[in-house]
């Protein structure tokens, strides 16, 4: 988040606790949005610098803890397979994205007195 004046704000990340065991967040969303853009769960990791295996268990994990799939693979042709997001998928992405901009919007202003604060000098503690 910047500032008109172009100093950049503290920022909010946004955690979703689905259940005890399984949570969803800034990093497996981006992870769901580069395969969207990608079309190849490797690519996605490649662009995000993982491994296939580390980008599969993020998928896998979210896919499990969802319940539901939101990545489905595709099996190869000419071109080799690939993956895409299912129905589920990019509406998980845009809910989430939207809870993200809700919570930055009702957070704005004590984030910006925090920014406030943290920029003030120290004052010297009186002996």
């Amino acid at each position: 988040m910047q500032k008109p004046n172009g100093k950049t704000l503290p920022s909010l990340s946004v955690r979703i606790d689905i259940d005890a065991a399984g949570r969803i967040g800034p990093g497996k969303i981006q992870l769901l949005e580069t395969i969207h853009r990608s079309g190849s769960i490797s690519a996605a990791g490649r662009a995000m610098d993982m491994s296939y295996k580390r980008a599969w268990d993020l998928v896998d994990d979210i896919n499990r803890v969802c319940r539901q799939a939101a990545v489905e693979r595709q099996t190869g042709g000419k071109n080799g397979g690939g993956a895409v997001l299912t129905p589920f998928g990019l509406s998980l992405v845009a809910r989430y994205r939207k809870i993200e901009r809700d919570a930055a919007s009702a957070a704005r202003k004590e984030l910006e007195a925090l920014h406030k604060e943290i920029g003030r000098p120290k004052k010297a503690a009186s002996r």
